[in-house]
């Protein structure tokens, strides 16, 4: 493989050849590789920092920097003892890539120098200590007590392959922040390595979780052909994809989810593993990517509507723990499954600009993400529950358990550590996927949060920034104010979720169009700076089904859950450190009434506090209350410290006993509980 790239290299984005400049960067001009091997991408990643988020999304991250994302190597033995790569003898495996996955994209979104300068001492070891044959990582046992060079005839001498694919995210981002030209000579060197020693040490040579997860490192072989032209690279991808489980042909034909929620045995177990599956929801679009062969996209709405039909919950996601495990709104969800599909999602937006996609990355987020850390980003659950009414030690109904009952509670190290390492890159790269260029030099704002972002848009590369100024998704008016060194035609796209009734577009102060809802519209004008456009995205309270004949009340992109007060106990546990358990105070056993299921309009929705640039997803925070009626179920009890949901007839009605009482209960923001009911029976 040649390298063909300019060694000038700047900040970018590059995509089969389409590229935007920050403006730091924007004074040289870059060769890139103009080729049609690669389907069109329908958005364009913008490079990591120019995207800057704002408000109560920033705090957020603030909150990550000052806690575990900033300080995982401070606080956390396995990466901080004698780490393998930094030369170690210590954590030579997935941990130590997965946190830096997180914590070097939040040190560019927050132009955070000290995180910056703690994150590149290991991408400078990595580059630095790559083998003359072109295969990097940590010191093999082979090498550090025989001598041996590693070498594509002598592969097996190597390790596995599935850490290095994380290390390449963590490079591929490195590179879209600083433009440093050491990573392209890097990865074109491994790649090359990696073509010639596949054909005698397979992906799966050393463990399944590589088999499992090649889609990864063929998504990174296939962004690098948009940079160089290497078509060897594409050879590679199809080498990848053809050793690792075949996702697509899976996600497109039914029997595998199917067998999935039939099935929890030891059997075949990593094809329905829950993080593979979060990170195999990418695998058609990657494939279609090479091959523009549309069947894929087809495999991708078919197994993303099969998944979450058999094993979607109301928060958005799917059950996980750790195996798929059906719709019950008692079974688990690993948050490292949580944060890989939201990380497919955002590449399936890119290739196929599909709408439901960006709906779905937006419920993920908002709902599933926030219950399943502390406030201060020091503690995770390893598996949470929807209908979650309390939080302690035990087995339940998973399909992992752990003998030490550890994987509901929060803790540093409760359950997996692996969900510590991966936890970071939820918000950071959500953070930078708010906004995509397009391939016709416009911008698009495909998932809304407070931030700002700078790009050179229009023919004439005219350099913008547009502050994104909200509270969404806990208001429904989103304004973008324009900066611009001159006025600029260009195109803006605004995606109206699929919830929305009919959006409203102002610009300037005067009402500019209507929109329906489950598009992505575009805005052409030539801009002016100091432009004003605000989208009004009405949120109408709505109710939806869920496993068991329960009902979810939502309202826009956010579901909610009854209210309880929490009761935290700290205890420690003899392997796996100190943890919380959280428990309710007052009752939580309610049916919601069938009249206000049937027209939710009836329930009544309150701001009850600002969303200030403090905002914490908590109890306290938590800025949207919605009041509804409901009655005590008294046989709705605890059941192996879980609350099993009762049975309902087909008109979804529970015809158990039920306390004549009308009581009033409040629902807030799921992201906002740690305990909590969501899926909620219906009673008369």
């Amino acid at each position: 493989m040649k390298l063909h790239v300019h060694q000038k290299l700047v900040r970018l984005l590059i995509v089969c050849g389409v590229l935007h400049l920050s403006a730091a960067h924007a004074q040289q001009p870059v060769k890139t590789v103009k080729s049609n091997a690669l389907s069109a991408p329908a958005y364009l990643e913008i490079p990591l920092g120019n995207i800057r988020p704002e408000g109560w999304l920033r705090h957020q991250l603030q909150i990550m920097r000052d806690g575990t994302t900033g300080h995982l190597d401070e606080v956390y033995a396995k990466v901080k003892n004698d780490n393998g790569w930094l030369g170690g003898r210590g954590d030579g495996w997935e941990e130590t890539p997965y946190w830096l996955d997180g914590a070097l994209p939040l040190a560019y979104l927050l132009d955070d120098q000290a995180l910056k300068t703690k994150v590149r001492k290991y991408v400078d070891w990595v580059i630095a200590h790559q083998r003359p044959s072109g295969y990097f990582g940590p010191l093999t046992k082979a090498e550090r007590e025989k001598g041996v060079a590693i070498t594509a005839a002598n592969c097996a001498e190597g390790e596995d392959w599935w850490p290095k694919m994380v290390m390449l995210k963590v490079l591929q981002q490195y590179y879209m922040a600083t433009g440093d030209a050491r990573v392209i000579t890097f990865m074109t060197r491994f790649f090359n390595y990696q073509y010639k020693a596949l054909q005698q040490c397979p992906i799966g040579k050393w463990t399944e979780w590589a088999t499992s997860r090649g889609t990864d490192n063929a998504m990174i072989a296939q962004w690098l052909y948009g940079i160089t032209g290497d078509p060897a690279l594409l050879r590679l991808a199809a080498m990848i994809e053809d050793q690792s489980f075949p996702w697509s042909h899976w996600l497109g034909n039914r029997d595998w989810v199917i067998h999935a929620a039939a099935y929890q045995d030891d059997r075949d177990w990593m094809h329905r593993h829950g993080v593979n599956v979060g990170m195999a929801l990418k695998d058609p679009a990657i494939q279609y990517q090479r091959t523009k062969d549309e069947k894929y996209l087809q495999y991708l709405e078919t197994g993303f509507n099969d998944l979450m039909t058999l094993h979607g919950l109301p928060f958005g996601m799917f059950s996980a723990d750790e195996d798929l495990h059906g719709n019950d709104p008692v079974q688990g969800t690993e948050l490292c499954a949580i944060v890989e599909s939201m990380f497919s999602l955002e590449q399936i937006i890119g290739i196929t600009g599909d709408i439901q996609y960006m709906d779905a990355l937006e419920k993920m987020t908002f709902n599933a993400l926030p219950t399943q850390t502390t406030d201060d980003y020091n503690n995770k659950q390893y598996f949470q529950i929807a209908n979650q009414v309390q939080v302690t030690r035990g087995v339940f109904n998973f399909s992992l358990p752990f003998n030490r009952e550890m994987n509901n509670v929060f803790g540093m190290r409760s359950g997996y550590t692996c969900c510590l390492a991966n936890m970071h890159q939820g918000w950071t790269k959500f953070a930078s996927h708010l906004w995509y260029a397009t391939p016709a030099k416009g911008l698009a704002a495909l998932a809304y949060s407070p931030c700002s972002v700078t790009a050179k848009v229009g023919a004439a590369g005219t350099l913008v920034t547009i502050r994104e100024i909200t509270n969404y998704p806990f208001e429904d008016s989103v304004r973008f104010e324009l900066s611009a060194t001159k006025a600029t035609a260009f195109s803006l796209q605004l995606r109206i979720p699929s919830w929305c009734e009919e959006a409203v577009i102002w610009l300037n102060g005067q009402r500019l169009r209507t929109e329906k809802g489950g598009q992505v519209i575009t805005v052409n004008r030539t801009w002016q700076n100091g432009d004003r456009l605000t989208l009004q995205l009405p949120m109408e309270v709505k109710v939806s089904t869920w496993g068991r004949n329960s009902r979810a009340v939502e309202r826009g992109p956010l579901v909610y859950a009854l209210k309880l007060q929490e009761r935290w106990e700290q205890g420690t546990d003899e392997k796996e450190g100190p943890y919380f358990s959280v428990y309710p105070k007052g009752d939580w056993n309610y049916g919601l009434l069938q009249a206000q299921v049937k027209d939710p309009a009836q329930l009544t929705v309150k701001q009850v506090k600002p969303v200030t640039d403090d905002f914490v997803w908590n109890i306290a925070h938590a800025p949207i209350e919605i009041v509804a009626d409901a009655k005590k179920i008294p046989g709705w009890r605890l059941y192996n410290d879980v609350a099993p949901t009762p049975v309902t007839e087909r008109e979804g009605v529970y015809k158990g006993k039920v306390n004549d009482e009308v009581e009033q209960i409040t629902l807030i923001p799921y992201g906002c509980t740690k305990v909590r009911v969501v899926a909620f029976p219906v009673v008369k």
